[in-house]
């Protein structure tokens, strides 16, 4: 067993750590599990499907595996989503994805940091960022960026428990607050 492999998502995380370790597939597992978060990020249809007590383990199965067929990844990430499909395990994906991502940050020396911003940034932003964050932190930095466009503008950075919160969002609802004990 791997570290951090407490709960549902983190025991099932590291038992695909494991197996894409003794593949020597480790980052190959990384894209696919990123290039699925994404989709799952961008489609409701998708969440349905995951979530769905409603729908059968192997419509779920059947409609997981040609999305991910479609998409050409591994075979290791494959046979996991076959697998945690067959155990409906489905609605625990997404937490599984960020478990095995912090695992394998964890052996690599590295932080995750989340970062949410009103629009996507760009690759110099990312680099910038990724930059900042290294020689705040002092160790490597992988950095999850995430799209919220409620934030109007600015960014919400997370490393582990430390927050900074920069968005307009947030300066707005400040402002709101001193204005009304102003008055």
């Amino acid at each position: 067993m791997t570290a951090q492999s407490t709960g549902l998502a983190g025991r099932y995380a590291s038992a695909l750590y494991d197996l894409a370790d003794a593949e020597k597939a480790l980052d190959a597992v990384a894209e696919d599990l990123s290039a699925l978060s994404l989709m799952i990020d961008g489609s409701d249809d998708l969440n349905r499907l995951l979530r769905s007590p409603v729908i059968s383990r192997d419509e779920q199965e059947k409609a997981l595996l040609a999305i991910i067929d479609k998409a050409g990844m591994n075979k290791l990430t494959r046979n996991f989503a076959g697998v945690i499909a067959q155990n409906r395990r489905l609605f625990a994906l997404q937490n599984m994805i960020d478990a095995y991502q912090a695992i394998l940050a964890s052996h690599r020396g590295e932080t995750t940091a989340e970062v949410v911003s009103a629009k996507a940034l760009t690759d110099a932003q990312l680099t910038a960022l990724n930059d900042a964050l290294k020689q705040a932190v002092g160790t490597n930095v992988s950095v999850d960026a995430k799209v919220d466009p409620g934030l109007l503008g600015g960014l919400i950075v997370k490393v582990g428990s430390l927050m900074v919160d920069s968005s307009l969002n947030t300066k707005l609802q400040q402002l709101r607050l001193a204005m009304k004990g102003v008055g």
